[in-house]
């Protein structure tokens, strides 16, 4: 494939979204948070040079953010230079009618373990709060605040709507 080959495939989707049937922002934003309540687990991409690193995690949709603990590992090698991530959250393929995934762009930041957004992370995690010390010196807390949300859902086709939809956050 040749530079423009690429560009013209790169831009499948969103070439197309003037002519979108849009679903009212109100009732999406509804839609992508429960469907990001309804799940825990997401896959993480984060990269710096010529290191990538996507990573399987459970998280929590607080706040319009995603808040995922982690002890460690070779994606905060990444994080380190570029805090620019995006994630994914998906049901199991069970065919092109009943499609359900939301693609994350976004922002991460780790939070201070001595904070109380970390502590009240612990919480809404349903981690016990006594466990607080020790959790500090053993978990990191990243949170992820989008500023993008590409949903798919088939089930909106039956309500007239593109099965594609976005909020820019």
């Amino acid at each position: 494939m040749t530079n423009g080959d690429y560009d013209k495939v790169a831009t499948h989707w969103t070439s197309k979204e003037t002519d979108v049937v849009r679903m009212p922002e109100a009732e999406l934003r509804a839609e992508v948070d429960a469907f990001l309540s309804s799940h825990n687990t997401c896959t993480l991409v984060c990269g710096a040079g010529d290191f990538v690193r996507c990573t399987p995690l459970e998280y929590v949709w607080r706040d319009g953010s995603f808040w995922i603990f982690s002890e460690g590992g070779l994606k905060f090698c990444a994080l380190k230079w570029n805090k620019n991530v995006s994630l994914a959250v998906f049901e199991p393929y069970g065919g092109f009618g009943k499609l359900a995934s939301a693609q994350v762009t976004g922002t991460a930041e780790l939070i201070d373990p001595e904070s109380d957004e970390f502590a009240e992370a612990v919480a809404a995690k349903g981690l016990p709060v006594s466990a607080l010390p020790k959790l500090r010196g053993m978990l990191h807390l990243i949170r992820v605040t989008p500023s993008r949300i590409d949903y798919l859902c088939s089930e909106f086709k039956s309500r007239g709507f593109d099965s594609r939809q976005w909020i820019e956050l």
